[in-house]
């Protein structure tokens, strides 16, 4: 009986793991645990209030009641010296001490019964001692102090007579003040071991739910090592049985509900498996031969660009030339012929030279835009300092025609890329900012570098000049090739310089932009990734000089 009961428990929790799965064994679990953390929390929170209950009653009232116990005594104490060192004396100074006292007396007998206002045995003691009290100062006391007179010089024999009296009384009453103190002395007893009490039964029932909590997770970690793990760790020795190459070992599953589905994915990815092998084979072979094509395409390509490139030279010496012939022959035409043509002759030879070096002009500059990224490629370490005075040596006629104004940093850094790219990048800007100028203004042009905001291993560096500006629709379209804003006859050029400075800053991992925020003149910005990480290094100034 016994062993069929247990093998129906175990074939009751197998059938039950079945039904459940994964997640819902967690959710079981974890509902287990939090309601172990909300008994626990409450019972917990019980005792501690208890604990504080205690702990409070005898730090905030027993033990303050037995200080001020020891006031109101030491304040009867003062009475009685005052009032005999009167009767003595007959010197009305040592009444100060007795009135002192009274009021000191009231005050501590106030804050004691409120401190003990719940314990009738302590408030009857402070009665008993504050009835006494009186009696004492109605017996003696305020005879004494009602019967001497500052003039006197003697004690009178009546009041010495009264002493003995009054002797008794005080001594009432410090028999009362014995009897407090024994009762303070017990009642601080009795709440300290309460309070270990309640300490020990709260460690004990704090315990106890932390030896429940372990056992309730031990418990579970049991169920799911049984119901979870041992399936899960037989479908892994089964997928890498497969994995290994044994694909024709069937996949079974066990345990919860999920784990038997995921057994059974795995068992129908394992047949998928066998049934794509054959077709990944051709593939691969496929595959492969595509990857032959495509290498015999890079060579074909790289060729094919090099052809190109020669072509693009030639092409560029042979469109030249003739180009050249029909500038000479029409400057020659007007030099020989020229009596005999009127204005408009001389007009149009004038048109055909001024075209023909356009194009000129026009055939230099694509050359050059085809070749930056492919013949101007160099990457080494290059100073800004040294491509930004090269471009300022070049354009040193423009300037001082100009008038124009340069501020730069005093120190630029160093960056890795092509020296002559760099400087027909700061060519072209400054250049740009000196042909656009305003009519009235000598132009200013203002450079700055630092770092990036956005990008910490990256320079951000603006070229500003204060001259006709660029609309704000119009900041994207001027670094496309051949787009210009303004008609030749006003502004000379090709529209190529702002699409060269853009494809500079690609080739060397960087972007330039128009800040539209800035209103009088333009501002270009553009990044640049940074060579040097430190700050001496990098030459990043803030002082600036000025170029005339």
């Amino acid at each position: 009986m016994v062993a069929e009961h247990r093998v129906g428990r175990v074939t009751g929790m197998a059938r039950m793991g079945r039904r459940l799965t994964v997640q819902g064994w967690f959710y079981l679990l974890l509902a287990l645990m939090t309601l172990l953390v909300v008994v626990g929390s409450v019972v917990g929170a019980h005792l501690l209030s208890r604990t504080a209950e205690v702990s409070d009653q005898l730090l905030r009232r027993v033990q303050p009641a037995q200080t001020e116990a020891y006031r109101l005594q030491a304040a009867q104490v003062n009475q009685e010296t005052g009032i005999r060192g009167y009767a003595i004396t007959a010197d009305r100074r040592f009444l100060d001490p007795y009135t002192q006292g009274k009021r000191d007396e009231a005050d501590a007998a106030a804050r004691l019964r409120g401190l003990v206002g719940d314990r009738p045995e302590l408030l009857a003691d402070l009665s008993a001692i504050e009835n006494q009290a009186a009696e004492w100062r109605r017996v003696y006391a305020e005879p004494v102090a009602a019967s001497l007179t500052p003039d006197s010089t003697r004690v009178p024999d009546r009041v010495k007579a009264d002493q003995g009296p009054g002797r008794k009384e005080f001594d009432r009453l410090r028999a009362l003040w014995d009897r407090q103190n024994a009762d303070l002395t017990k009642a601080v007893e009795d709440d300290r071991a309460r309070l270990v009490h309640e300490r020990k039964v709260r460690d004990w029932i704090l315990g106890g739910m932390v030896a429940a909590f372990l056992l309730v997770g031990l418990a579970g970690a049991v169920l799911v090592r049984l119901l979870v793990t041992r399936p899960l760790e037989a479908l892994s020795t089964a997928s890498r049985r497969v994995s290994g190459g044994d694909f024709g070992h069937v996949i079974s599953g066990g345990g919860p509900a999920d784990l038997i589905a995921v057994a059974n994915a795995v068992e129908g990815m394992r047949w998928h498996i066998v049934a794509e092998l054959e077709a990944s084979r051709e593939h691969q072979e496929a595959l492969t031969q595509q990857a032959a094509d495509l290498d015999a395409q890079a060579v074909e390509l790289r060729r094919s660009n090099a052809e190109l490139e020669q072509f693009a030279y030639v092409a560029s010496h042979d469109l030249q030339e003739p180009l050249r012939k029909i500038a000479s022959f029409c400057q020659l035409l007007e030099k020989r012929y020229g009596d005999a043509l009127d204005d408009r002759g001389r007009q149009y030879i004038d048109f055909a030279v001024d075209g023909a070096r356009r194009m000129q002009v026009l055939i230099n500059d694509l050359l050059t835009f085809s070749r930056v990224g492919r013949v101007n490629d160099a990457r080494v370490p290059v100073g800004l300092d040294q491509a930004l005075d090269k471009a300022l040596a070049n354009l040193g006629a423009a300037v001082e025609e100009s008038g124009a104004r340069v501020d730069r940093p005093e120190r630029l850094p160093e960056i890795v890329g092509d020296p002559t790219l760099l400087a027909m990048l700061w060519q072209n800007l400054i250049g740009n900012a000196l042909k656009f100028r305003r009519p009235e203004l000598a132009p200013h042009v203002v450079i700055t570098c630092d770092t990036d905001p956005d990008e910490p291993d990256s320079l951000l560096m603006t070229v500003t000049d204060n001259g006709i500006g660029i609309p704000e629709q119009f900041t994207e379209k001027v670094f496309i090739i051949f787009q210009r804003l303004h008609s030749r006859d006003a502004y000379g050029g090709t529209g190529i310089g702002l699409a060269l400075c853009k494809k500079i800053v690609e080739q060397h991992g960087g972007r330039i932009w128009i800040d539209t925020a800035h209103t009088d003149g333009t501002r270009f910005c553009f990044t640049l990734p940074s060579f040097v990480e430190t700050p001496e290094a990098s030459g990043i100034g803030t002082e600036e000089k000025a170029l005339t």
